[in-house]
């Protein structure tokens, strides 16, 4: 599975594809990278309506692989090198959405069974959970 990226693509619709195949992860953008291991300044997120020329660091338009067997980890060094954009993963648990700093080693198919496992969860009645 790929997304194409043009120069008049907008954060919006990089983040919809991304969503539409993987319906418990999300993409968010930032004006600065995130060292491993550190969140990402939510200050420095990327308005979904900035249009990609505007944020860019290489003028180049192309395919990024978002097949489930990679890695969140593998997703942000393609956004970075590929694009020059600072790409984050996120994944749903329960009502909030985590970024996957400890868990970029993981498949974005991991990521999106976990956000699906951990929201079945969170809908269920206190009185309904097993939580043996």
């Amino acid at each position: 599975m790929q997304i194409y990226i043009s120069e008049e693509a907008v954060i919006k619709e990089i983040q919809e594809k991304f969503h539409t195949l993987y319906a418990y992860l999300k993409l968010e953008f930032y004006r600065k990278p995130h060292l491993k291991g550190e969140y990402s300044s939510e200050e420095d997120k990327i308005s979904p309506d900035t249009p990609i020329e505007n944020i860019r660091m290489r003028n180049s338009s192309g395919w990024i692989d978002i097949s489930y067997y990679r890695t969140a980890a593998a997703i942000e060094h393609d956004f970075s090198y590929i694009f020059g954009l600072n790409a984050q993963v996120l994944r749903k648990a329960g009502t909030l959405w985590l970024e996957t700093i400890d868990t970029d080693n993981w498949t974005l198919e991991e990521l999106n069974n976990a956000g699906r496992s951990s929201n079945r969860h969170s809908l269920k009645f206190p009185e309904e959970r097993n939580d043996d």
